[in-house]
């Protein structure tokens, strides 16, 4: 039984049918399907990259090396084009982000009821399996990034540089009070319009997927059905194709954006 045909024979109407969708599988206060898909795609890159790394070849490489090299050399250009000067971090990370990101965000075009109805079946009341429709993994990240960039804000202008910063920037030393207001703000929406862009992008695309299930939720054999499960399919078929666009676009600006703001915390007092 899948998990529509579960809340639909259990009283469930549309509502209940999404916020099923929407709740994690939570033990402990931990959500534990976030955490363990996370962990899951982050070991996929590591297995991937000591495969490459282990059938490496300079004379014949093959398809899928050629494949890889293609996505280093994309993001190596757009370290290039967005950080100042060199940090041998840089590129690994955002190599690392855009990935990891790519690959969350894919889990989004697995068909909405398939490995809930799988962890159902296994126990499991909830069960999410889309890492970045979750805020606390978007807004975790973005902190990660935030810390990098707070970390080398101080490395680079020294914590009195970086004091000053606060002090005179943008309004210049007779507007003290203003832009440490302005500063901070700009500081904390650096980490927050990171995370929430993520967050609420592809939370959307997940609920556009539910929406379109729902056309056949409960339905049964019926001239109806003949109408309704053929559109179904045209709308699945067509927002999975545009979503493969929005699931790349997002990786492409959280990676873009990582890249910008280190590259600002890069900068000298004089240069910001």
């Amino acid at each position: 039984m899948s998990t529509a045909e579960h809340t639909s024979s259990s009283g469930g109407g549309s509502v209940e049918y999404i916020q099923h969708h929407l709740a994690n599988w939570n033990i402990g206060g931990l959500n534990v399907d976030t955490i363990g898909w996370s962990l899951f795609l982050a070991g996929i890159i590591l297995f991937v990259a000591y495969k490459v790394r282990s059938h490496l070849t300079e004379e014949t490489p093959g398809r899928f090396q050629n494949f890889v090299e293609m996505i280093l050399d994309f993001v190596n250009t757009q370290v290039k084009d967005s950080f100042p000067g060199h940090n041998p971090l840089i590129a690994p990370l955002a190599l690392t982000i855009f990935m990891w990101v790519w690959l969350m965000n894919f889990m989004d075009l697995i068909p909405v009821d398939l490995l809930p109805a799988i962890a159902h079946g296994l126990g499991a009341d909830h069960f999410k399996v889309v890492p970045t429709t979750d805020l606390n993994t978007a807004l975790a990240m973005a902190l990660v990034v935030f810390s990098l960039t707070l970390y080398y804000n101080i490395k680079v202008k020294g914590l009195g540089g970086y004091i000053k910063m606060f002090l005179f920037h943008p309004f210049g030393k007779f507007a003290i009070p203003a832009n440490i207001v302005m500063t901070a703000i700009e500081e904390l929406a650096k980490p927050l319009s990171l995370g929430l862009r993520l967050f609420g992008n592809m939370f959307a695309g997940e609920l556009v997927f539910l929406l379109i299930a729902l056309l056949t939720l409960g339905a049964t054999v019926s001239a109806g059905l003949l109408i309704w499960f053929p559109l179904q399919v045209v709308l699945d078929l067509a927002w999975l194709l545009f979503h493969i666009l929005v699931i790349t676009l997002q990786a492409f600006i959280f990676m873009v954006l990582t890249i910008v703001y280190l590259g600002m915390a890069h900068q000298t007092a004089d240069e910001h």
